[in-house]
């Protein structure tokens, strides 16, 4: 009996010890705490967001299957623009004018992957937020009334000349604007494969690639003028 109760009031010593240094424990975090004052309104950076948009497929990425007789290169990208930095024509038949945008185009380029429709690999959309696809992406007309003109040419970048140092990670060679989005276009089999990124599972591009300081300016939302 006496050594029951020698047990017992260690026991109760012990748990007595656990309680009071806990407690002494948060006080003292409580006591080390500093709060942290956000006196800057944008606590993002808009144009970095978009990086991390697409990184829970980052993994994904790098075990796709590719099929190499039906890659994209990047020839066929700058091919598909009117010009460097145009959007993209559609380079396939539309079926239903009106039915063109939102969800029936994310249906193939949401995600991308091979469409057995089109034999092709469907680019990755880097900005599925904007519903109104035709607003500036129109289809491939072979037989339009348009012709060739003299317009000044924008040399649209090449593989390979965009590092800063020998061996330094490339710099970004055209604007981020709505292709916030790095691995849309630099990841997975429908991506170009110079442009190819070997490591989609790094995820944050931007830690280590930086722009080439070629900003838009952003002059707001588009209104028409009432007469």
């Amino acid at each position: 009996m006496k050594r029951l109760a020698v047990i017992s009031l260690f026991v109760i010593l012990f748990i007595a010890f656990i309680a009071i240094w806990n407690y002494s424990y948060q006080s003292g975090l409580e006591e080390a705490y500093i709060p942290i004052e956000n006196n800057n309104p944008t606590s993002i950076i808009p144009s970095e967001t978009g990086v991390f948009q697409r990184s829970e497929y980052a993994l994904d990425y790098a075990n796709m299957p590719m099929d190499k007789d039906h890659q994209r290169t990047l020839t066929t990208y700058y091919d598909n623009r009117a010009y460097h930095g145009a959007p993209p024509s559609i380079p396939h038949a539309v079926i239903d004018e009106l039915n063109v945008g939102g969800n029936a185009c994310l249906k193939c380029h949401q995600n991308g992957g091979f469409t057995e429709k089109f034999n092709a690999y469907a680019p990755v959309v880097p900005h599925p937020e904007m519903v109104n696809c035709r607003q500036c992406h129109v289809v491939q007309n072979t037989q339009t009334l348009f012709k060739s003109g003299f317009y000044a040419q924008v040399s649209a970048p090449e593989v390979g000349i965009n590092n800063a140092l020998v061996g330094s990670p490339p710099v970004i060679p055209h604007q981020i604007q709505m292709h916030e989005n790095c691995l849309s276009c630099h990841a997975g089999p429908s991506a170009p494969k110079e442009i190819r990124v070997t490591h989609p599972e790094r995820i944050n591009c931007r830690q280590c690639h930086v722009l080439n300081n070629k900003k838009n300016t952003d002059v707001g939302v588009f209104l028409r003028a009432k007469k």
